[in-house]
């Protein structure tokens, strides 16, 4: 099921979505870019039918099997749960009323996709930078196009766990004009001997606008390391705690979708807090 590119009158009417309680699933979505098709599902707000002028900041979130209570789709059995957590603050008005787009994993070569290089060691990798084509040049300006969604950097988010932490970082520091607001949950900064910190050093364009969030587990030593010397040069870079940068390790917390569920509503709290 192909996606057109930039050019709204190129989007065909959107695929009929596959019910999945309260959220629209669009299976097998097909790119130019890619070789895999790939799950789609969108979570509206509460709100969304009864306020038609209204439009929404968009989340985008990797590994879309594993995120959300009412597609049972995770491989792990253990879900996220960011719609149900997200439903209850927003209806609590503690985060703004939100879109959320989960995209599926393309299984067996997520670990191609979700990595910016080839590591040599692991003998994969290196597609997310095509990986991100497809969510900038497809994804994104078919949900503007569907939807009602503010589509500045500033109202758009990236966020992931593991590898799709680092794929987060990777898609904001190369498409900074697109996501302004990154969630890097337990990120693989390990891959491809810290390849990312590099680039994160190197990159002289000192995008402090950007809000992250980053966070590991106590519980997880090897991302432990890798996310406190990410924060480390976050902080070099220019970013500053409570303004634009929150850093977290939860005691005790595992490399798992139960602690980055548990940990789900903390980060769309600083990501996306309600208007004052």
């Amino acid at each position: 099921m192909p996606i057109a590119g930039l050019d709204p009158s190129l989007h065909p009417v959107p695929p009929v979505p596959t019910p999945a309680g309260s959220l629209l699933h669009f299976p097998e979505i097909q790119s130019r870019f890619l070789p895999h098709s790939h799950d789609v599902i969108v979570c509206l707000p509460p709100d969304y039918d009864a306020q038609p002028q209204r439009r929404y900041p968009v989340l985008y979130l990797h590994d879309g099997q594993n995120v959300f209570d009412d597609l049972p789709m995770s491989p792990f059995g253990v879900q996220w749960g960011v719609d149900t957590t997200a439903r209850a603050l927003m209806h609590a008005r503690v985060i703004e009323p939100l879109i959320i787009v989960a995209i599926g994993n393309a299984g067996r070569d997520r670990i191609d996709e979700y990595t910016p290089t080839r590591d040599n060691m692991h003998d994969a990798g290196g597609l997310a930078d095509r990986y991100g084509q497809m969510l900038v040049y497809e994804i994104k300006p078919w949900v503007d196009h569907t939807w009602r969604t503010r589509r500045t950097a500033r109202d758009t988010g990236v966020a992931g766990s593991s590898l799709g932490g680092l794929l987060s970082l990777h898609l904001g520091l190369t498409h900074p004009a697109v996501f302004g607001k990154l969630g890097l949950l337990s990120p693989s900064v390990w891959w491809d001997d810290r390849w990312i910190v590099r680039q994160l050093v190197a990159d002289d364009a000192h995008r402090q606008e950007q809000r992250i969030w980053l966070d590991a587990g106590t519980g997880e030593k090897r991302m432990l390391k890798g996310t406190r010397l990410l924060y480390r040069m976050l902080l070099r870079q220019g970013w500053q705690v409570g303004r634009n940068l929150h850093y977290m390790e939860a005691e005790g917390a595992l490399h798992d979708e139960r602690a980055w569920g548990e940990r789900s509503g903390l980060f769309l709290r600083f990501l996306f807090p309600a208007s004052a």
